[in-house]
């Protein structure tokens, strides 16, 4: 494993290199009148959204899209675009996706936020940290181990019995259906603890969530993750994140720290958490039953946080509608449960579902007959409404364009 110096610096190095290699290998010609610019912009902007797709799709296809999006980028600084008011004033969706897009191409900008991720994580600190007493050794020894975790249920039960009935934890254990963690892709079990906040005293409510690994396994999960939610103005809710990382030492110590502070990187939150905290569906048989009624009490709790902002940090609404739209030239067999998606995913909702997004958490919410919410469709039937929501999302035929084309060129419906 390299030395977190070290890694910051081929990090850096390879940004720097990635730059020189667009900057040398694309060669710009700049449109110049107003018909070269219109269908330079139709050009890029099916290129642009056919490798989204491929990248949606297949995960191996996100280095072309990402050599995409840095090529346009680049094109439209050494065009000077974003500095013509009149192709800014033609084309506003497009200029600014295209600017927020690459937020988390450029150095320090991993989280995909408009401030650096130091800038961020040093302003939300007071939201993000762990309550101290999920930080003791005997509460951190306990959650290493599946064989152990009846002993920090335990530890839990005890801190609630001191507590007020508002301020109680909800608190279990599952196996998720869609993610694994950021250091084990197939370590899906979890151990959710919901720490209740105060409005009055401006405390955020703390989703704080340990990743335990397989029976009989001999190999630790390290990944430890906070999601908060405080209420914001009127019917909004701000949601911030931070990974941590445990640190298992061979004197039997376990230490915490966050996973961007020790040189391991962070990811873009936004791509699975549109709608700022996500409720929880665990696979089948997972829960235990004398905890699946905390499982629909934590649920309710998602539905009353309202509408998600992320602070000052990203505004989603730069990212354009969602999947399933109201638009009127929706067509196929599931068009009315396609726009139904749009019914609580919407700006003023639950939060657009707008790339990026991940398609592992919405293919399994579609597919798997959680969304759209309360339908009843056969597993084919869902299928081909997942391939629908997809296709007249990212459509880009002249004709018939999708919902992200027709936003990007002003002609949303």
């Amino acid at each position: 494993m390299f030395h977190s110096k070290s890694k910051a610096l081929i990090r850096a190095l390879t940004i720097t290199i990635t730059a020189l290699s667009v900057s040398s290998v694309f060669a710009v010609t700049c449109p110049k009148t107003v018909v070269q610019k219109d269908a330079w912009v139709l050009k890029n902007v099916n290129q642009l959204l056919l490798k989204a797709r491929g990248a949606y799709e297949e995960e191996k296809l996100e280095k072309a899209y990402d050599r995409e999006l840095d090529r346009l980028s680049l094109a439209m600084k050494q065009c000077r675009m974003s500095e013509e008011a009149s192709f800014v004033e033609r084309y506003p969706n497009f200029v600014e996706y295209v600017r927020v897009l690459s937020l988390e191409h450029q150095p320090g900008h991993e989280l995909g936020f408009e401030v650096t991720d130091r800038i961020y994580f040093e302003e939300t600190k007071e939201h993000v940290t762990i309550p101290e007493f999920l930080l003791t050794p005997s509460f951190l020894r306990a959650v290493k181990w599946h064989e152990t975790l009846d002993q920090a249920k335990s530890i839990l039960s005890e801190l609630n019995a001191t507590r007020s009935p508002e301020d109680k934890l909800l608190y279990f254990s599952y196996e998720s259906r869609h993610l694994g963690t950021p250091d084990n892709d197939f370590s899906y079990r979890r151990l959710l603890i919901v720490v209740p906040g105060n409005v009055a005293r401006n405390e955020p409510e703390k989703w704080v969530q340990f990743g335990i690994p397989d029976p009989k396994s001999k190999v630790p999960i390290r990944n430890l993750s906070v999601v908060s939610v405080v209420r914001g103005p009127g019917e909004t809710a701000n949601t911030y994140f931070k990974d941590y990382f445990r640190t298992y030492r061979r004197n039997g110590t376990i230490t915490v720290k966050g996973r961007w502070e020790l040189g391991q990187g962070d990811d873009n939150c936004l791509k699975c958490h549109k709608s700022g905290l996500l409720p929880i569906f665990p696979e089948d048989g997972s829960v235990s039953a004398n905890e699946k009624a905390v499982v629909e009490e934590v649920n309710k709790r998602f539905s009353t946080y309202v509408t998600p902002r992320f602070g000052k940090y990203f505004d989603t609404s730069k990212l354009g509608p969602g999947l399933g739209s109201n638009r009127t030239n929706v067509n196929g067999n599931h068009a009315s449960l396609a726009m139904s998606c749009a019914a609580c995913h919407q700006p003023n909702g639950l939060g657009s579902l707008n790339w990026p997004m991940d398609s592992v958490l919405i293919g399994s919410f579609v597919q798997g007959g959680r969304m759209p919410f309360g339908t009843t469709l056969r597993g084919a039937e869902r299928v081909e409404l997942y391939q629908q929501l997809i296709d007249d999302y990212f459509a880009i035929d002249d004709k018939h364009p999708g919902i992200l084309k027709s936003w990007l060129l002003g002609r949303s419906q």
